[in-house]
């Protein structure tokens, strides 16, 4: 050893030692700098150099060496001062590095078997520090091995079994990080399981993390069954030993689930843990009683009041782990098969629904049962019907059923009173929604979740699903659906989710939305939607769609306004106008009008008076050619002064003022061939437009209701196509990519099937 009264000879020690420094005395340079201090069993602190190369055995060794210790340096360790860290070569060179004060302790193998000897004697003044101390160093490898060897465990058992308060808290901890090892715990018996679920399920008890969720992470994380341990294998654990044993303990899940309402969020979060560690581990066997129990005792809505209430890390990180396992819970429910004749539950659930709907079984024309056809399914298999939903869409409709079995029984049998094609299919919308939904979040993985946010309304699937399935029946009624029209009422149902789901609202608002919304309200917006989404509007294929309806709507309207040609109207006779030039002077104040089936002329009749005209042409002596107008003009002519108020929808006469309602058939050579003025806008429109429509040229729209009705009809035909694409999930190219032209003229074109 190096001391400042001395040198370091060639070949010495080299961990090297500076006596501690008095108040008196200044230790002399020795031309080394420490590397560390390192305070000794009594106390006395000292500064040293530890050369990083050598191992810790060495270092201890060296130490025992310089400072003359009797005892053999395999008795100590090194442990870090503030941390209490055990230092081993994996963290020698960072603790020199970092200059830590370290301290000269009892090697673990000693710590170890006096920590047991206190358990056993359980003296008052040293046994809660032992247990402090245990907890701390049972996580380390060494110690660890040594505190089995001594039969720890079981004397660490007996404590949990034994004591209370703070004193079983750290005896709890302490096994908790032995179980970190993936040895050494198999001998842990049902009286110490069954201890721990007790102490669980005590409402007065100190909740410590979960000693049974350590095989966890190397457990299958599904519901499947985990390899079968071999014998003595920490692995023999798992989720049917710990879920027997709160059979045995009444109210034992329901204790922990309580917990989550709790003000202590240590407590909430253990319970999480707890929770989350017999989701992620439940096996085939008990599946259906333990998500049973889960879902009576409401754990999701505990869950989701801990979303709004709660922001700590950790809590987050549990509650979104919770949020993981119910997607796969999910996911298990809607991949399992309907099998009413091989599950009990299943066939139990159905009679529920059947015997709340109030309907009895009956026979159709072909003399085949008709029982869940009533209901809305397709068809009486119901193995088929649930195969894309799964034991899902069952517990969906049956929930459904369940929140007003009177409201369900009164939509069935009202349905029932319709004609076939104009039933909503009940059933087959539940199972629609569902598959909405899942879509939605995603589930079509067997154990897998990405979603780093909260997802209040997917903890609430049933509820929701409730109220989706409401919209659903309550569009169909609005819009007078029928059976052709099932798949856009879907795709509505998607719209109204997509826009109003998504939004994190309250749940008030989104009930709002879902049931006090407007049908024609969600189809403009869902239309906007389409509009919107990836520019629908402006894709080739949509374009060309828009232009064919807008010529079908054109020609729809052109139709109706010949019809209304056909029909014939009365009209005034006009007085032009100067600017209008002159024209042939009526016979009387109102001309009759009507188009020939030939759409060649115009026949008229002049009247003092308005009379009754016939069908035909015999009451119209006169007539116009049709081919020899050139131009309606119109806002030509002026009402005759002494016409009758009660006839026209026209303001008072004002110096010949032209009346709005007033149009021209012109010439180009002889001027004007009849100058009229129509009773109201509609006739207006009627006429200008349809007399427009029948020119060579086809003319153009005059008045903005024609070619509003032009625009409706375009929108809502472009609207009811885009409908039909989305409800069947058509992806709409952007446009078509032209082949290479042939290379040469050996080929022919296909006749059109």
């Amino acid at each position: 050893m190096s001391t400042t009264n001395g040198s370091i000879a060639p070949g010495a020690s080299r961990t090297t030692l500076a006596p501690p420094a008095t108040n008196s005395t200044r230790p002399r340079s020795t031309g080394l700098v420490p590397t560390n201090n390192v305070t000794t069993k009594e106390g006395v602190t000292v500064r040293t150099r530890i050369d990083p190369t050598l191992t810790v055995d060495d270092v201890v060794r060296q130490l025992c060496v310089n400072l003359k210790v009797t005892e053999p340096s395999s008795n100590f360790a090194l442990r870090d001062k503030d941390t209490d860290e055990l230092i081993v070569n994996e963290n020698l060179r960072k603790k020199i590095k970092n200059k830590a004060n370290l301290k000269l302790v009892n090697s673990p193998n000693i710590e170890a078997a006096e920590i047991v000897q206190k358990l056993l004697v359980r003296d008052e003044k040293t046994f809660k520090m032992a247990l402090w101390s245990l907890k701390k160093f049972i996580r380390e490898e060494k110690f660890a091995q040594e505190f089995l060897s001594h039969g720890g465990l079981s004397e660490l058992a007996q404590v949990i079994c034994t004591e209370h308060g703070n004193t079983l808290a750290y005896a709890l901890e302490a096994m908790h990080n032995l179980m970190d090892l993936d040895y050494g715990w198999s001998t842990l018996d049902n009286t110490f399981v069954f201890k721990v679920v007790q102490i669980l399920s005590s409402p007065n008890s100190l909740i410590q993390p979960d000693p049974m969720n350590a095989p966890g992470p190397l457990i299958a994380s599904s519901s499947r069954a985990p390899p079968v341990a071999p014998p003595g294998s920490v692995y023999r654990y798992g989720f049917q030993i710990v879920f027997q044993q709160m059979r045995r303990e009444k109210g034992s899940l329901e204790t922990v689930v309580n917990r989550l309402g709790s003000a202590d969020t240590a407590m909430i979060l253990h319970s999480m843990m707890l929770i989350n560690s017999l989701l992620s581990h439940v096996n085939d066997t008990e599946w259906d009683e333990f998500i049973s129990e889960l879902e009576r005792l409401n754990v999701r809505k505990a869950v989701i009041r801990l979303m709004s209430s709660h922001n700590i890390d950790d809590l987050t990180s549990s509650i979104l782990d919770f949020q993981a396992n119910i997607v796969r819970v999910t996911y298990r429910k809607k991949s399992t098969l309907v099998e009413p004749e091989v599950e009990p539950l299943h066939e139990s659930a159905l009679e529920y629904i059947w015997n709340c709907s109030k309907v009895q079984v009956g026979r159709d024309n072909d003399g085949e049962v008709l029982k869940w056809r009533k209901l809305g399914f397709s068809s009486e298999n119901l193995v088929h019907e649930f195969q894309e939903v799964g034991e899902l869409g069952l517990d969906c409709l049956r929930n459904f059923v369940a929140d007003d079995p009177e409201l369900f029984s009164k939509v069935i049998l009202e349905q029932l009173s319709r004609p076939v094609d104009r039933r909503c299919p009940i059933a087959r919308a539940s199972n629609e929604i569902v598959e909405l939904l899942a879509e939605h979040w995603v589930i079509f993985a067997p154990a897998y979740s990405t979603s780093t946010t909260y997802q209040p309304f997917f903890l609430n699937f049933y509820r929701v699903h409730a109220l989706a399935t409401q919209f659903f029946l309550r569009m169909w009624n609005e819009s007078g659906s029928a059976a052709g029209d099932f798949s856009r009422i879907v795709a509505l149902a998607r719209s109204q989710w997509r826009c109003k789901g998504k939004t994190l609202k309250p749940w008030h608002e989104v009930e709002h939305d879902f049931l006090d919304c407007e049908y024609r309200a969600v189809r403009d917006r869902q239309m906007q939607e389409l509009e919107a989404e990836d520019d629908l509007l402006s894709k080739v294929p949509v374009r060309n769609l828009k232009e064919k309806i807008t010529r079908e709507s054109a020609e729809f309207v052109r139709q109706q306004r010949i019809q209304c040609l056909f029909q014939g109207a009365w009209f005034v006779n006009g007085i032009p106008t100067p600017a209008n030039g002159h024209a042939r002077r009526p016979n009387g104040q109102w001309r009759f009008i009507r188009l020939d089936n030939g759409l060649k002329y115009l026949h008229y009749v002049d009247s003092a008076v308005q009379f009754p005209v016939r069908n035909g042409l015999e009451d119209l002596p006169e007539r116009i050619e049709i081919a020899a107008i050139t131009q309606i003009a119109t806002g030509t002519c002026a009402s005759p002064p002494n016409i009758l108020r009660d006839h026209l929808d026209l303001p008072p006469p004002n110096n010949l003022t032209p009346s709005p309602l007033s149009f021209s058939l012109l010439t180009a050579t002889e001027g004007s061939l009849a100058d009229q003025i129509a009773p109201d806008q509609s006739r207006w429109a009627d006429w200008t437009d349809g007399l427009n429509m029948l020119r060579r040229d086809s003319g153009h729209v005059t008045s903005e209701e024609t070619a509003g009705y032009i625009k409706a009809l375009t929108e809502i035909g472009l609207k009811i196509k885009l409908l039909d694409l989305s409800g069947e999930k058509v992806d709409i190219p952007s446009g078509l990519v032209t082949g290479p032209p042939p290379s040469n003229t050996d080929f022919f074109f296909s006749d059109l099937i």
